[in-house]
């Protein structure tokens, strides 16, 4: 039987299942288990099928010296894999950033956040020329858009000197479509930063693979003929 870097060599990268590859990133295995049953393991954890590369984006530390045939050195380098990976995912290839388009936005931030399995929220802090600023988390785990604090997000805003923010939220569903408490967050935050002179510029949320833009698919219409909701 041809082993993973043999395969490697004479058929290339696209020969690999999911397990040879990670076999070939760890080298050895264990006394008595191969790389590539190391591998399956490891593509086990965290409810994965033995298969998926998905398995990686859920795995600590912790999880990965459990497995017999991964030290310390191992897991770091899975680990630090899965970071290479997630970089990548977010710089363009051959693109120069146009933060106007929803898709560059999505694409940007969606293998980072289609795997989370607790809401995330992120903003986006831009200048009047849509060149970004900086970003920032401002929640972690909140079952509702709505939850997040107005005052948070434009008195991190003021700080950063945005003049525009785009907000993105992820639902672990993976079905992108936002719900009402999205659409009244949204509201809120639209005539919020209308008084504040910041203008909300969409409102992406990321389900898997695919995302919704609010402002593209007309729910920023429905924002702008609510009625103020602040508090």
């Amino acid at each position: 039987m041809e082993l993973p870097y043999e395969r490697f060599m004479q058929y290339g990268p696209a020969s690999l299942t999911g397990a040879e590859l990670i076999a070939v990133i760890l080298r050895t295995g264990a006394a008595g288990t191969s790389a590539v049953s190391v591998g399956e393991q490891v593509l086990s954890c965290a409810g994965g099928d033995g298969a998926s590369l998905s398995a990686l984006y859920d795995l600590t530390m912790e999880e990965l010296l459990s497995i017999r045939g991964i030290g310390e050195v191992k897991a770091v380098k899975l680990l630090c894999l899965r970071e290479i990976a997630r970089r990548l995912a977010r710089e363009p290839h051959r693109e120069r950033p146009d933060f106007s388009s929803p898709s560059y936005v999505a694409r940007r931030y969606m293998e980072e956040m289609r795997h989370e399995r607790q809401e995330r929220t992120v903003v986006l802090h831009l200048d009047n020329r849509l060149r970004l600023i900086g970003e920032e988390v401002i929640t972690i785990g909140s079952s509702t858009c709505a939850l997040v604090s107005p005052r948070d997000i434009f008195r991190r805003a003021l700080i950063k000197g945005a003049d525009r923010i785009i907000l993105l939220h992820n639902h672990p569903s993976g079905d992108p479509t936002p719900s009402d408490a999205d659409i009244r967050a949204t509201a809120q935050l639209r005539r919020a930063g209308e008084m504040l002179g910041i203008r909300l510029e969409d409102h992406i949320v990321i389900g898997d693979l695919c995302y919704c833009s609010m402002r593209e698919s007309g729910y920023m219409e429905v924002c702008e003929g609510a009625p103020n909701m602040l508090q």
